[in-house]
């Protein structure tokens, strides 16, 4: 019988969750030194380019930044699961995004363009967490094997 090894580290879900937390930690770390004058809960907030912030959606940025990179720190399944949950909610908040602009209740002063990238990001992750990828191994013929020892 033969095997073939793939090492686990290289998961299309651990690579999204390492790169899509260390782009939320940095946006909520830059959000922070730019919005230090601005109420926590400000419906409008500081403008990062043209997404409009405050402290609370930089909170809610390092945060999630720090679960997607940390679930993918510690395994693929983590990953997949941190993924697709936490996609899944950026998908919603999105979308119930673009009926709360310029609303009392828009507590992360999120603008249009916010949303925008919010049902984009929501949807590449929750795809990345829901769609079972080939391994790299799977495509190849020239994966090398390695033999179990007869017994």
């Amino acid at each position: 019988m033969t095997t073939t090894t793939v090492p686990a580290s290289g998961t299309v879900n651990r690579i999204a969750g390492f790169g899509f937390g260390a782009v939320f930690l940095l946006v909520g770390v830059i959000g922070f030194a730019i919005t230090t004058e601005t109420p926590f809960t400000a419906t409008h907030g500081k403008m990062l380019l043209f997404f409009e912030l405050n402290p609370t959606h930089d909170l809610v940025h390092a945060g999630v930044g720090i679960a997607l990179a940390g679930a993918a720190g510690i395994g693929a399944g983590w990953a997949k699961a941190a993924n697709t949950l936490i996609g899944g909610v950026y998908l919603l908040v999105g979308l119930a995004g673009f009926f709360l602009l310029h609303a009392p209740v828009n507590l992360l002063a999120v603008n249009h363009p916010d949303n925008v990238l919010h049902v984009l990001a929501g949807a590449l992750l929750v795809g990345v967490g829901v769609v079972r990828l080939p391994r790299p191994s799977e495509d190849r013929d020239d994966v090398e094997e390695a033999a179990e020892p007869d017994a």
